[in-house]
């Protein structure tokens, strides 16, 4: 039937793999630690752990919560892991960093024991046009795991993919 519309990329054997499946799903806060010193630049070590030992930690509970500093301050590393301590009963999990490094990490942790063995020896496109917050960071992590499997890579969607790897 010369007039029938064929579906060539649902018939090829090009790959996607999607970022988004891999998103962990759940609320993020960011803890500034600028809001906990004196005149945003200093910490005081007594009230530093007041503040720690008095504030509502269960507001956290199930959370994924990334820990920084926006100022300049000098921030020993302790003060960190004292509310990363604070946290753990908590949260679902906590990380050093803006929300760009928690969710770095959350895809980190996604993607590090995943089977590939659906893209071996496959044309694959890395899908763009996130819906949810997919880091830069989290693409170079899908494109490091899949070059040495994928015949090829390419980016964006089938219908307008942006070539980026062909195996020789």
């Amino acid at each position: 039937m010369p007039d029938e519309i064929i579906n060539r990329v649902s018939n090829s054997v090009l790959k996607v793999f999607d970022l988004e499946d891999y998103y962990v799903p759940g609320p993020r806060i960011v803890i500034d630690l600028k809001d906990w010193l004196e005149h945003e630049l200093i910490l005081r070590e007594k009230d530093f752990r007041e503040r720690v030992k008095t504030h509502n930690w269960e507001q956290y509970k199930s959370c994924y919560v990334a820990i920084y500093c926006s100022t300049d301050a000098i921030v020993p590393d302790w003060a960190y892991m004292l509310i990363a301590i604070a946290l753990q009963p908590h949260s679902a999990y906590t990380a050093s960093g803006d929300l760009v490094a928690l969710e770095t990490t959350l895809y980190q942790n996604q993607l590090q024991d995943l089977d590939l063995t659906e893209f071996k020896d496959k044309p694959v496109i890395i899908k763009g046009c996130a819906k949810k917050p997919v880091p830069n960071s989290a693409y170079i992590m899908a494109t490091n795991l899949l070059k040495p499997i994928a015949k090829s890579i390419m980016f964006g969607e089938a219908c307008s993919a942006v070539p980026l790897y062909k195996r020789k």
